[in-house]
This record gives C-alpha cells, structure tokens and sequence, in this order.
C-alpha cells in the first residue's frame, strides 16, 4: 500500500525520526529509499507511525553474528531524502556525519533518537563508596565530528560537558558519556513528557535507575 508523502515541517516526531536516521538509518544512493533498521520490533513500529508509512516490517540476519537478526523497513520519499541531505545526513554516513542542523526547540527531541539508535544507559552499585548507585549515559558515533558537534551542543543546552574518548568496539568508535549528575539532566530534557515516541525498553531501564537512586537518596 502506498504511502502518502511524509511532511518535512520540524515537528518533535520528526526531530526523533532524524536521531534515528543519524544513528541506525540509511540513505541509498538513488537519491529516494532509505532504510532504517534495529533489533526492537517495537522501535521500527514506532518509527512506521512518527513517519505514517504503511511499509512492511523485514527481517533479516547480521553479517557479523549470523544467529542474530534485525528488523527494518525499506521506504521511498524524495521530499523526506532531500531533507535529510539539507541537515547533512548523507548516504554512507557513519564516517562523514558531522554537524546537523536541528533546531534547538527540537534538539532533545533528535537526542532521544540518537539514543534510542545508538546510546547506551547502564547502572550499578559501586561498593567501595559505601554502595553508591552510579549511572551513565552514553552515545556512540564511528565519526569523531558528530561526536564532538554532540558534546557542544549538549553542553550549550544543559551546561552539561561530559566525557568523549574513543572507548567502544576496539577503538573503532567514539563514545560521548556523561555521568549521573549530568546524566538526569539530560534525560529530563529528553524525557520531558510520557507520551513522546520511545525505545520502550531503554525508558524503562533508566526510570527503573532513577528509581532505585531516588530511593537511596532519601536513605541517606
């Protein structure tokens, strides 16, 4: 079934389209279909209904870990294209992604997306400070300038300056993280409302953290 032509006025939904398109999508080179693929079900239905498309949901394995698969969903808009040729994504981006232009009333909107495609949020007790529970947000990039345009802008937004080193996957890529106290600012900007489109499972994973700290904070 044929979609209709996906709007390209900056709105929070497509701000989030644009995180994840920066981050786990793809341009082809035929200057139409892009592709955007993830392992959660749940995220390429969410992307399928920020975008109003009606493309079937694909499977397919991971040339690196055959026993695993991905989903995807493979679509056609020149428009929605051409737009994200104007922000500077670009086919073959993963090395070449540099600065994007988001509106700032829509950054943490991006943010989100950008998360949910490539970040990473992780927990624990740290028992040699009297069992403190540390957190910390991270997002990934093979490209050291969309790292570097990341971290001036958050900290532009949040004040919030974090750390970034090439830290994951043998050195291949550069990680941007920033620990708890920058961290819930952060994901207050990013979570500001329960009804915004979201990774469902990273949501949960980072207020079942907050919870847990929120908890100890009032032991103390």
């Amino acid at each position: 079934m044929k979609s209709n032509p996906v709007s390209t006025t900056w709105s929070p939904e497509l701000a989030y389209i644009t995180g994840l398109m920066a981050s786990d999508g793809n341009l082809s080179n035929d200057g139409r279909h892009m592709v955007f693929v993830s392992k959660d079900v749940q995220l390429i239905r969410t992307f399928k209904k920020c975008l109003g498309i009606k493309t079937k949901v694909s499977l397919k394995k991971s040339g690196f870990a055959p026993d695993k698969k991905y989903y995807f969903v493979q679509f056609g808009d020149i428009r929605l294209y051409n737009f994200f040729l104007s922000i500077g994504i670009t086919p073959a981006k993963s090395k070449t992604i540099g600065v994007l232009k988001i509106p700032d009333k829509y950054f943490f909107d991006f943010l989100r997306g950008s998360f949910d495609g490539d970040g990473s949020f992780y927990s624990y007790w740290d028992k040699r400070w009297a069992s403190s529970f540390l957190f910390y947000l991270s997002f990934m990039s093979v490209s050291l300038d969309h790292i570097v345009w990341l971290r001036k802008k958050i900290k532009e937004l949040t004040r919030s300056s974090g750390h970034a080193g090439k830290e994951t996957y043998g050195g291949r890529a550069y990680q941007l993280k920033y620990a708890k106290t920058e961290a819930r600012i952060i994901l207050s900007k990013i979570y500001y409302s329960a009804h915004i489109p979201k990774l469902e499972r990273k949501y949960k994973k980072v207020y079942s953290a907050l919870a847990i700290d929120n908890r100890h904070a009032r032991v103390l």
